[in-house]
């Protein structure tokens, strides 16, 4: 509803028109954040609405929007991914029960997605992923020339206590800094809840694991297979790597896991 006090500060005028500019001044706050009521005024009057700057003023405060300085000192998460997305990545941890001599152990793989391409890296899997672990999936990712987490600024996680001091610590000191999500917050690092939910219903769900050969094998067929061989609705529904695929020659179906996975290319 537009305010009665900026409506009369602006001249009066028809609501419609009224109402269009209340919109365009939260819509340039917002995408805005350094913008100060005259820097909006200025930008209102390049699209022809002239108003006085406080006016601007009272549509912000009856949006609950704050002034410039204070605005500009907050980014919203979805500001965030667009500034560093094509140098983010996210991990997580899902877990599997095998069996083994001693009975059913359960097996927690860590893996790192990259948000902009949707490549994935298992970085290891263990019944225990203490303080060790951690420390030297942190080595391997960061501390090498081809880690996989070259060329990354940023890496989302949760708030699970495997992600250890030493682990973050590794990395920063490697150029990458950590961004823990709220708790309880799943919604904050979705591509990698994604890739859970990929990997338990279309391989993990329907296999039983008779020792953590099997578990291995099973992850590094079903990681091929989502790299190379998949499309992903997220990048276009298009493949990660599509120089993979021929254009020339007969269709041929391959498959991987007795058939669980399964693919069509042409015949080189």
């Amino acid at each position: 509803m537009i305010s009665r006090k900026w409506a009369n500060a602006a001249g009066g005028g028809r609501p419609g028109v009224l109402k269009k500019i209340e919109q365009l001044v939260v819509q340039m706050a917002k995408e805005n954040p350094s913008w100060g009521y005259r820097r909006i005024q200025g930008a209102l009057r390049n699209l022809g609405h002239v108003v006085v700057h406080n006016t601007v003023k009272r549509i912000l405060v009856d949006h609950g929007i704050e002034p410039a300085p204070e605005r500009g000192k907050k980014t919203t998460w979805s500001q965030f991914l667009r500034s560093h997305w094509s140098t983010l990545a996210a991990s997580d941890f899902f877990s599997t029960e095998v069996w083994t001599p001693k009975g059913i152990v359960t097996i927690y793989a860590l893996f790192i997605i990259k948000l902009e391409t949707r490549r994935v890296h298992i970085v290891g899997s263990t019944p225990h992923p203490d303080n060790h672990f951690m420390k030297q999936a942190a080595l391997d990712l960061a501390a090498f020339d081809d880690g996989f987490l070259r060329g990354t600024t940023h890496m989302i996680v949760d708030r699970d206590t495997k992600f250890t001091a030493e682990f973050e610590e590794v990395l920063s000191d490697n150029g990458v800094k950590l961004v823990k999500i709220p708790a309880r917050s799943p919604n904050c690092n979705p591509h990698a809840e994604r890739f859970v939910k990929s990997i338990k219903t279309e391989c993990l769900s329907k296999m039983i694991f008779f020792g953590r050969k099997s578990l291995s094998k099973a992850l590094s067929e079903f990681l091929r297979h989502y790299n190379a061989e998949r499309n992903h609705q997220g990048i276009g529904n298009e493949l990660i790597d599509p120089s993979t695929m021929h254009v020339d020659g007969d269709v041929v179906r391959d498959e991987r896991l007795g058939g669980l996975l399964s693919f069509y290319r042409r015949a080189a």
